[in-house]
């Protein structure tokens, strides 16, 4: 099992969290495989999937030496962080600040990454502890928000979730994001269709964007 500052560095190293909800967990299983085949290797599975506990651990276990790392997502509460943590949950993400989810998470050398969406909600996760800050819901904020809270924070280590696209990925990293998280974007289309193989493409399409952004800003 990867420690926290392992799964830190591959995230910003990479740029990419897959976030998947889904209506069942045989759907959930499929888009995770298919967005890891995609090159995407940072997946979360959201609490909101039934059985999400249970996906996160096969899949874990399925993908035990590979460079898969499985997160859960959508957690509301410090127990439920850690029923996932026991599950082998590689890093917990939740869509709002809980010091105690943080607290947990470290408790077991986890990563943990609380949902803010105002500037006071970003210092008080960064004073609580948080390895990164999900900025939510970003398609609100938008990539404004992010270039401007950097401005008298530019330690801020934001990750962007909600409104990301393949179309807007190099904005969010010119704004200043540390990563982004794509759901719907990716996803949707995928299961509409039932096809896992448009969902890999979309993927490989996110990597690619990510990685030239990346590449556009470490010249600059």
């Amino acid at each position: 099992m990867r420690d926290r500052t392992e799964v830190f560095n591959t995230i910003l190293k990479n740029g990419i969290i897959a976030v998947i909800r889904a209506p069942d967990s045989e759907t959930a299983f499929k888009l995770a495989e298919a967005a890891y085949r995609g090159g995407i290797n940072a997946v979360e599975i959201t609490m909101t999937v039934p059985a999400g506990i249970e996906i996160i651990r096969e899949l874990s276990e399925k993908y035990r030496d590979s460079d898969l790392m499985i997160g859960a997502g959508t957690i509301l509460d410090a127990e439920t962080a850690r029923l996932a943590i026991l599950n082998q949950a590689e890093y917990i993400i939740a869509p709002h600040l809980d010091v105690s989810v943080i607290e947990t998470c470290h408790r077991y050398n986890r990563l943990c990454i609380p949902g803010a969406m105002s500037v006071t909600e970003i210092v008080k996760a960064m004073t609580g502890g948080a390895d990164l800050v999900k900025v939510f819901p970003a398609s609100i904020l938008g990539p404004g928000f992010i270039k401007a809270v950097r401005g008298p924070l530019p330690h801020a280590m934001m990750v962007p979730t909600g409104g990301v696209s393949i179309d807007n990925i190099e904005t969010w990293f010119e704004a200043g994001a540390a990563a982004v998280a794509v759901g719907g974007e990716l996803t949707r289309e995928a299961i509409q269709k039932s096809d896992y193989g448009l969902l890999e493409s979309t993927a490989r399409e996110f990597v690619t964007r990510a990685k030239a952004a990346k590449q556009k800003l470490a010249e600059k």
